[in-house]
């Protein structure tokens, strides 16, 4: 895993003994600036006569870019290098996540209501009344993380244990955008018929699915067959949550630029659960031609190599001219690039051959598949899933506040109007007199996004007939 440029994934705090004389600071800066680390942070611990002792927090590129940072450092005559932490490691250490309780037991009369004998009135009436269950217990704040570890960020398939570190992340992005407590369920199988099997018998703990980090084709199976077997809303994000920042990011880059959804054609590099989601609901918005890709070419009717379900599933409303051959053929006279697969599949003449005003949102992690700097001057509108660009394309903008509003109304499912809202209230959060070609999308720490995207739901939800409270 590496980085183009520094970045906060590679943080590292140093602990140095800096001698007290003029300069000797500065050959430490110098070095960061000659390396291409930024400082993040530098603070002074204490100090004496002879010398300050400091902390400096530096971003860098890589493993690999910081340790040769870090050699540098320690040459320095005179200094001396103390210490360093890892900072990505320490925040992971002993995991990101804890269980406390909301009620404090302070005496025998609450533990006899907290628990036997008191607790037995409650049980006696959620198995009377099954739907209190949401009213009395935690499920309705509650969602499940489900993951098998096959396709962990742009890792692959790591397994379940290497994909913890993801779904406590998640949990945590549930908790502080959402108010939604999220538990993560790593399931040791990567069998379809047992996950489903396994999530239905964990349903009852839970008042919505999230699932997350599954591969295609197995991911679209697993999710129909839950919904079909529960009554709670099921969620694959990579899928769903990414198909509605797209599409609220299209929705202002249109604003800014002029044109109507019909007369785009839009390309989508990777054809996995994600790029067929963004295809699915470009299409419902109207989308004039998408024309999808993969690492064989482009998707068109006919073709026999690297084809499966999913794929030939889209082929009844994307490719409308039927074209053939690479990424380099499907890019000339298109509008908008979507990259939902690897760094570097096109290139700054590709992104020439498109016609004026090219959108290019390249949502590859951590490198997308070409730099912003790169088409400098050339894209008008440049996205990507990192944030350290303008224009972070975060799916936390989406699902805290689709589950929050699903769960709100009690949903029985997620619905298309209901994912169509979501896309629409993130892409109204910037007001029309505030958007520009670096603000197309809402900073991810805008706590109104989640609550505005909740209500948009819930009224959706029961607009669609889906929500057990209206």
């Amino acid at each position: 895993m590496s980085s183009e440029k520094a970045s906060a994934a590679f943080s590292y705090t140093m602990q140095l003994k800096v001698r007290n004389k003029p300069g000797h600071l500065a050959k430490v800066v110098n070095i960061l600036g000659e390396e291409g680390a930024s400082v993040a942070e530098v603070n002074l611990i204490s100090s004496d006569f002879n010398y300050r002792y400091r902390t400096i927090t530096m971003h860098c590129k890589s493993e690999a870019h910081a340790q040769r940072v870090i050699e540098r450092i320690k040459g320095i005559p005179e200094n001396t290098f103390e210490s360093v932490r890892d900072d990505v490691f320490a925040l992971h250490q002993g995991g990101k996540l804890t269980v406390e309780p909301k009620v404090l037991i302070k005496n025998r009369d609450q533990l006899s209501q907290a628990y036997t004998p008191g607790v037995a009135r409650v049980c006696t009436h959620i198995a009377e009344h099954p739907e209190s269950v949401f009213d009395y217990t935690m499920r309705g704040s509650t969602i499940a993380v489900v993951t098998d570890g096959t396709a962990v960020l742009g890792l692959g398939n790591i397994g379940p244990k290497a994909g913890l570190p993801v779904m406590e992340g998640k949990a945590v992005l549930f908790k502080q955008f959402g108010g939604l407590n999220a538990f993560p369920i790593c399931l040791d199988t990567q069998d379809t018929k047992k996950i489903i099997e396994t999530v239905c018998y964990l349903a009852p703990n839970f008042g919505g699915i999230n699932l997350e980090d599954i591969a295609a084709p197995r991911c679209f199976e697993i999710e129909s067959a839950l919904q079909e077997k529960l009554d709670i809303p099921i969620f694959h994000d990579d899928q769903h949550g990414t198909a509605c920042v797209v599409l609220a990011g299209l929705m202002n880059a249109l604003k800014v630029i002029g044109g109507k959804m019909s007369d785009l054609k839009v390309v989508i590099s990777g054809v996995g659960a994600g790029g067929v989601a963004i295809a699915k609901m470009l299409n419902s918005v109207g989308v004039g031609n998408i024309v999808p890709v993969d690492s064989v070419g482009v998707i068109y009717r006919g073709r026999k190599e690297g084809m499966k379900s999913m794929k030939e599933e889209i082929l009844s409303f994307v490719n409308r001219d039927n074209e053939k051959g690479g990424i380099k053929d499907a890019m000339k006279g298109a509008n908008v690039f979507i990259g939902v697969s690897q760094p570097g599949v096109i290139d700054r003449n590709d992104v020439k051959n498109m016609k004026k005003d090219p959108i290019i949102f390249a949502l590859a992690n951590p490198t997308p598949e070409i730099l912003p700097e790169e088409i400098d001057g050339i894209a008008r509108i440049i996205a990507t899933g990192r944030s350290d660009y303008q224009n972070q394309i975060n799916n936390v903008l989406c699902f805290p506040g689709i589950f929050r509003g699903a769960m709100d109304c009690r949903a029985t499912r997620i619905t298309d109007g209901m994912k169509l809202a979501a896309a629409q209230a993130i892409a109204s959060a910037i007001p029309e007199n505030e958007l520009h070609e670096n603000y197309i999308i809402p900073d991810p720490f805008n706590l109104e996004v989640p609550k505005l995207v909740a209500e948009k739901v819930r009224a959706a939800a029961i607009k669609d007939g889906v929500a057990r409270i209206k």
